[in-house]
This record gives C-alpha cells, structure tokens and sequence, in this order.
C-alpha cells in the first residue's frame, strides 16, 4: 500500500482543503480600486495645466479589457457618478464616458475575443485619447489650438502608464482570487 505524503496536501500558506475565494475580495477589489483611483484628484498637485492622468478611468478600462465578464455592464453609471463628484467635471460626463466605454469594449470583446497586448494598449488608447478629448469639452471651456496642446502631456502621460496600471490588475487580479479558510469567512455554513 503506498503512503500519502501528509505535506502534499500543503501549499504556502496552509492547507489546501476546506479553503475558497472570499467573494468580498472576489467583487469588492476591482470596484475598490477604481473608486480610489477616482480619488487621484484630491491629491496634492499643483500644475498648470491638467497633468494628472484620470486614473478612475484607466483603472476601469485595465479592469475591463483584462477580465472582461468581472464588473456589469452597469457599472459604469456608480462608478461614473463618483469620478463625476471628485475630479470636478460637470455631474453625468464621467457617467456618460463610463457608460459608453462599458458598452464599446463589451462590444469589442465579441467582436475580437483574443487580442494580444498590443491591441490593448492601442484600444486603451484611442479610449483615453477619446474621454480627455470629451472631458475637455465637457468641461465648459473655450477649446482653441493652445488649450488642445495643454491636455498633450495628460493624455501621453496616460497612455504611457496603461501597461503599468494593467500590470497592477493583474497583481491585484491575484490578490482577488486567493483561497482563505473557510472559517475566516462568516456566512459561510460549512
């Protein structure tokens, strides 16, 4: 009779039976990060022009192309509505940009199913190229040529830092599916 290795059924951080994903990790992480990075206006930075890149919505988008069936596609109305009431765009810009981006990757996402990096990038692109374009206008203030040169460091700046940002998705995205003990979970029955 063979014997069963009792440090087989053992990974890292204990055991591996009676462990499952925590839901409030599951489904609390991505809309947590998107709200925090709703917050990135509040920080402290003063610049001329608008320099900082909306991080509300490049969350949402690294979120949404990297699991694609994780946040409804209502989401983008609450999570529109708080970016709106923090980064100081009229009330329903963000909620409408959100929306519409919900919708136009959704619809992407059928149309392309597997794309590579490259892809994601450029369709990440043309995304944030579009809502600080849109946000711009939304904005109330007279568009010139001089204006429209000002948003150019925003928008390479947030072109440049989608690989980053998608690249802590995917941390966060293995944070979000660890296994914990079931008794740590308290509705758990078992």
């Amino acid at each position: 009779m063979e014997k069963l290795d009792p440090k087989a059924r053992r990974d890292p951080f204990g055991k591996k039976i009676n462990r499952d994903h925590s839901p409030v990790l599951a489904y609390g992480v991505p809309w947590f990060t998107i709200l925090l990075g709703s917050l990135a206006p509040m920080l402290p930075i003063i610049a001329a022009g608008p320099i900082l890149p909306p991080l509300g919505y490049l969350f949402l988008l690294a979120w949404r192309i990297y699991r694609p069936g994780l946040l409804p596609m209502w989401a983008g109305l609450p999570l529109g509505l708080f970016d709106d009431l923090y980064s100081g765009q009229p009330l329903g810009s963000a909620i409408l940009l959100f929306s519409l981006t919900m919708i136009a990757l959704d619809l992407i996402e059928l149309r392309f199913p597997w794309r590579g990096f490259w892809q994601d990038w450029g369709i990440a692109a043309l995304f944030l190229t579009i809502y600080v374009g849109f946000t711009a206008l939304f904005s109330g203030a007279n568009i010139t040529v001089i204006q429209l040169t000002l948003i150019l460091p925003q928008l390479g700046l947030s072109v440049l830092l989608f690989p980053l940002v998608a690249q802590l998705v995917a941390q966060l995205d293995r944070l979000r599916l660890t296994r914990i003990p079931l008794s740590l979970i308290p509705w758990s029955n078992r």
